[in-house]
């Protein structure tokens, strides 16, 4: 827990320009910390050897920077995909992963294509998540709480240093609802762009569907890509799936993500698992073409990852993967649709977002 000295790990520029004036130094200090906390991913001041000894000295008796704990790192044997488990100063615990290229899509069309030179890690956004979507193992978690700017760039520099290739991508898709913490995930992103070198254009936030923030993202043209989970095109399935959908229904949704489009020109990406017998007839399917037809999207299908280690019970522990993927991507593909089929990256390894730290909090218990 915090000492109280002054965590600079979420700061900025600006902001370290000003504590290094409060602790009697120049303001350009604040430049050469912002380079040694994000380019260089330094996690002691003892490391920033350009820094006279006497402002280490200094800095050593007023701040830290706090960020998190690598717990394990779980390495698949099948496809290179890692898992990384952290915890926080507080003792909860989080989760990101590391996609190779060979592992982000099956589909032999996308082989040679720019998605197959990528390494992105997906972070997490919050411990736990409080919307309890029914094929999502966090969700059984609860709700923990939100995590700091610095937190979510920590899992990144985390990511990088141990990682034997270079981070391309990052995704905000991990554990929680990246827009229920906004604030934290636009500094974050922020934060990776001017600090750490990763363009806008390769951080995607994914959502389950907060209207409110999708258009304050358009209202600020936050340059980062926009995902939505999606799911279903049928009102009454997507709620089954994500009730989220009560609140924030497909018409609601569709208007907040038509804004969007007009103000940012920016081409959102459609999530989707298909489940067998729940999203995947030809009714759905039509629903999902007209939907994705309305603003230029890509669709992005998505394997299942079961969740029965959390003892799902009703509608929940009924789903399974269906059959018919593959027929459908392909229908979707000759309505003209941009589709990605995802692999199941990782299943040897926990992968499943929430997965690592139910079954290492079970252990512990």
């Amino acid at each position: 827990m915090s000492d109280g000295r002054t965590n600079l790990l979420g700061m900025t520029k600006e902001e370290l320009s000003a504590f290094s004036q409060r602790i009697g130094e120049a303001s350009y200090r604040g430049s050469q910390l912002y380079r040694w906390l994000y380019a260089r991913g330094a996690t002691s001041f003892a490391t920033m050897t350009d820094l006279g000894k006497e402002f280490r000295e200094r800095l050593e008796d007023a701040a830290r920077i706090g960020g998190v704990t690598l717990q394990a790192r779980r390495r698949s044997e099948r496809d290179g995909t890692e898992k990384l488990l952290f915890s926080l100063e507080d003792g909860l615990q989080i989760e990101s992963v590391l996609i190779p290229p060979a592992s982000a899509s099956r589909d032999g069309d996308a082989s040679g294509k720019e998605e197959q030179k990528r390494l992105t890690l997906c972070v997490s956004t919050q411990v736990g998540c409080p919307l309890d979507c029914a094929f999502c193992a966090t969700g059984t978690m609860g709700f923990g709480r939100n995590l700091t700017a610095g937190e979510i760039v920590a899992q990144v520099l985390a990511g990088r240093s141990g990682s034997r290739k270079k981070i391309t991508n990052v995704v905000f898709m991990g554990m929680g609802e990246p827009l229920l913490n906004y604030g934290a995930v636009m500094r974050a992103a922020g934060l990776l762009t001017a600090g750490a070198g990763i363009t806008a254009r390769r951080i995607t936030v994914s959502t389950a569907g907060r209207v409110e923030e999708i258009r304050r993202m358009a209202d600020e043209k936050q340059r980062i890509n926009l995902a939505v989970s999606l799911h279903s095109a049928v009102d009454e399935t997507r709620t089954r799936l994500m009730p989220i959908n009560r609140k924030f229904g497909l018409p609601v949704l569709m208007e907040a993500l038509e804004y969007y489009y007009r103000k940012t020109k920016q081409r959102l990406t459609y999530e989707v698992i298909f489940f067998d017998g729940v999203n995947d007839s030809q009714v759905h399917v039509t629903r999902l073409i007209a939907l994705a037809r309305r603003v230029p999207s890509k669709i992005n299908i998505i394997p299942f990852h079961p969740i029965a280690f959390t003892h799902p019970a009703g509608f929940a522990a009924s789903l399974s993967p269906s059959p018919r993927t593959g027929e459908i991507a392909g229908e979707l593909r000759r309505a003209h649709l941009t589709v990605m089929v995802r692999t199941s990256a990782g299943e040897d390894i926990d992968a499943a977002c929430g997965q690592l730290a139910l079954s290492t909090a079970g252990r512990s218990k």
